[in-house]
């Protein structure tokens, strides 16, 4: 059953899966997991290597190399337990079987190490994830203007992620805000994101940690009269933060998205109603000329990226 399972998880993200082996970031990395696999099942190439095999076959796993990669598995599982994407369950294979892979080369000869070690080096200098570039209605806010954006209208609510470009869970989390974007926006409830490893100011103004090993990137806020109401993950006392999964259905249930939406609904209508009734003509006392209807024009849509 387990198995099935996994074939059709893998056939329903195969158009998703195929797509990214157009991007070199994932072609990198697929090739650095599988690289002490190759090396040790190349034939050529496997008979020169060193072994601990009892038969002495140099192009099969040792019980070393076999208990490694059994605690590879068994971590992989337990950080995949709390992953949300299938861009954070592919990250966490790409990590930890190049941590697997530097023990293993290290063990089979200290210059294959090296040399693994030196090119996971360059890899995270110079090959970065891609960046989330679907559909979204976001508004992305500056130091300078996300302050007078989050007062300019009282009768607005802000959800805000607090994000860095540099953090995997922040990158990983992109598509389900931009989604969540696209659901639940409309005039009376919308959606900002602002780089606080960019713009520091922000970051110190509204408490959010940028330091690297920081529990609080992503963090989502809500602003309701320019006032923050609630963030998640929440910290506590001593600027720690809370274990949150960053969830779609988690972020519905604890920001109440539906309930916002529609009460930012009927205000907008409200507000729309009354702005028609004062703009449109009125009769003259005695006549029997009945006042003309309007259209109430549609709201000008905002742009997907502005900053």
């Amino acid at each position: 059953m387990g198995l099935i399972t996994g074939l059709c998880t893998f056939l329903y993200h195969l158009p998703q899966i195929y797509k990214w082996l157009l991007k070199p970031y994932y072609i990198t990395s697929l090739l650095m997991t599988v690289a002490f696999l190759v090396v040790r099942k190349a034939p050529g190439l496997c008979e020169h290597l060193a072994t601990q095999r009892e038969d002495g076959n140099s192009c099969d796993f040792d019980w070393r190399e076999v208990e490694i990669l059994m605690f590879l598995s068994a971590i992989v599982m337990m950080k995949n337990r709390r992953a949300i994407t299938l861009e954070q369950h592919m990250g966490n294979v790409f990590l930890f079987s190049k941590v697997a892979n530097v023990m293993l080369f290290f063990r089979l000869d200290i210059r294959l190490g090296i040399l693994y070690l030196a090119l996971c080096v360059a890899f995270v200098m110079t090959c970065k994830p891609p960046l989330y570039m679907g559909p979204e209605y976001i508004k992305y806010f500056s130091d300078k203007t996300m302050d007078e954006e989050l007062q300019r209208d009282s009768r607005v609510t802000w959800i805000v992620e607090f994000y860095a470009n540099w953090s995997s869970d922040c990158q990983s989390f992109a598509p389900i805000f931009a989604d969540l974007s696209l659901k639940y926006n409309c005039p009376g409830l919308r959606f900002g994101k602002v780089d606080v490893g960019r713009y520091g100011e922000v970051s110190e103004r509204y408490r959010v940690s940028t330091s690297p090993l920081t529990k609080q990137l992503p963090s989502l806020v809500l602003f309701q009269e320019g006032r923050e109401v609630m963030r998640r993950p929440m910290v506590d006392n001593k600027g720690r933060a809370v274990s949150w999964t960053f969830s779609e259905e988690n972020i519905i249930r604890e920001f109440n998205l539906n309930e916002l939406f529609q009460k930012s609904k009927k205000l907008n209508k409200s507000h729309g109603l009354n702005e028609e009734e004062q703009n449109s003509p009125q009769p003259e006392e005695g006549s029997n000329e009945l006042p003309s209807e309007t259209n109430n024009p549609e709201q000008p849509t905002e742009s997907k990226k502005d900053q």
